[in-house]
């Protein structure tokens, strides 16, 4: 199937191959005709199936074919998202798409001085994207004007609920037109957010495009069990003995993402984190040097990660385990995208091998270890039962798995 099979507009059209994109995604295929022919919405779909373009490409083809030319265009689609990363990813991307266009798309957000954001409402804009705080705060200020909304799309909703936004979303409810076509999407399902889905959207199709307990085949996942105090003289030696040009790894924490990002600076590596404490010009500003290959290391936490689309995405390293299964997925899902290759690496110690074992259960699969590396774990004496010392007299214990060709490689190679 063509994106022309799909019945959008030939400037869309033009749009998609200037930017080389010729065959939809599986979701894009499924949800582009049921939003043109104005279905309401409720898809599971996680980030980097392609559900940017799965809402954008028909609510841009639906306003353009509805266009009246106004000198002063009003706020007929609005998209809510939860981070500024997400935002702006989203708002690059109705742009881009609808670059041929008479349509205007503004985005929102908190972090940063509304004056810039206000001067643009003012003037007009047909597609407003926005994050809950920033666009409430503009609302009740008498800046956003909500009554002709005919297109409202929710993205990210789990996310939303994360990080409490859920409360925002309802009150955003009673100000908008309830007669409208509603778009909803979340990567899971829990039950606050199947209730949620209820109350908003009317008699909804739905989709499901990658479940969230599958892993892209494209991606090579391996763990290296190894000591806490020894993730960053392992963290070095991965990159100093790879052809690694563009790593994203995540941590627990805001502190935590600093000290590594510090520590790789302090050893000739470039690198920059992102995290809720930083402003909204230093994390656009990393992000900008990450996309661009200035920064060869960018350390996040998951939600500020959370919208990051990087292009060719070589390595993610899970510096520290997620205890949520699902936010494992997320994580690696941001390498290996549109059919190709990527490396994803966790870097277990001894108090999260338990997290291991969740997520294995959730992918259904064990994750090879690479049990030939410098640092092996020494810990694991309180984890799992002695072993009887070898006849060498080395009572080194290590987590068993399929080593085979998976072992550590040194000098340059990217093959586990």
């Amino acid at each position: 199937m063509s994106f022309k099979s799909l019945q959008l507009s030939e400037p869309i059209l033009q749009s998609l191959h200037e930017e080389g994109y010729t065959t939809p995604t599986p979701i894009q295929e499924q949800a582009i005709p049921l939003v043109l022919s104005g279905n309401d919405l409720l898809a599971c779909a996680q980030t980097g199936t392609g559900k940017t373009a799965a809402f954008a490409l028909p609510i841009l083809n639906l306003l353009h074919n509805a266009s009246n030319n106004a000198k002063k265009p009003s706020i007929k689609c609005l998209v809510v998202t939860p981070t500024r990363e997400l935002a702006i990813q989203i708002a690059d991307s109705f742009n881009t798409y609808g670059r041929y266009l008479n349509l205007k798309t503004t985005v929102i957000f908190g972090g940063v001085n509304q004056g810039p954001q206000v001067q643009n409402l003012r003037q007009g804009t047909d597609i407003l994207v926005a994050t809950p705080g920033r666009l409430l705060d503009l609302k009740n200020q008498g800046f956003v004007h909500l009554k002709e909304i005919d297109f409202f799309i929710l993205d990210e909703a789990d996310r939303m609920l994360d990080m409490g936004f859920i409360h925002d979303i309802k009150k955003l409810l009673t100000h908008i037109p309830p007669v409208r076509q509603t778009l909803f999407f979340s990567a899971t399902m829990p039950p606050e957010i199947v209730q949620l889905a209820n109350t908003i959207l009317k008699n909804p199709v739905r989709i499901q495009v990658t479940p969230v307990s599958s892993t892209a085949e494209t991606i090579q996942q391996h763990v290296f069990f190894v000591d806490r105090h020894n993730k960053n003289k392992l963290l070095i030696d991965i990159i100093d003995n790879n052809e690694v040009n563009s790593l994203l790894l995540f941590t627990r924490t805001k502190h935590g993402a600093d000290k590594v990002a510090k520590f790789l600076v302090q050893n000739n590596i470039s690198s920059e984190a992102i995290h809720g404490n930083k402003g909204q010009g230093a994390r656009q500003t990393a992000l900008s040097n990450f996309k661009k290959r200035i920064t060869k290391v960018l350390v996040a936490t998951d939600i500020a990660a959370r919208g990051i689309d990087v292009d060719d995405l070589e390595f993610v390293i899970n510096y520290d385990i997620p205890n949520v299964p699902e936010t494992y997925v997320h994580r690696i899902g941001r390498t290996g995208r549109a059919g190709a290759n990527g490396i994803a690496l966790s870097f277990c110690d001894a108090e999260e091998l338990a997290y291991i074992t969740d997520i294995e259960k959730l992918i259904s699969m064990k994750i090879p270890v690479v049990e030939e590396h410098p640092y092996p774990m020494m810990d694991f004496a309180p984890v799992i039962p002695s072993k009887p010392k070898s006849q060498n007299g080395n009572n080194r214990r290590r987590p068993s798995g399929n080593s085979g060709n998976n072992g550590y490689k040194k000098k340059k190679s990217t093959s586990w």
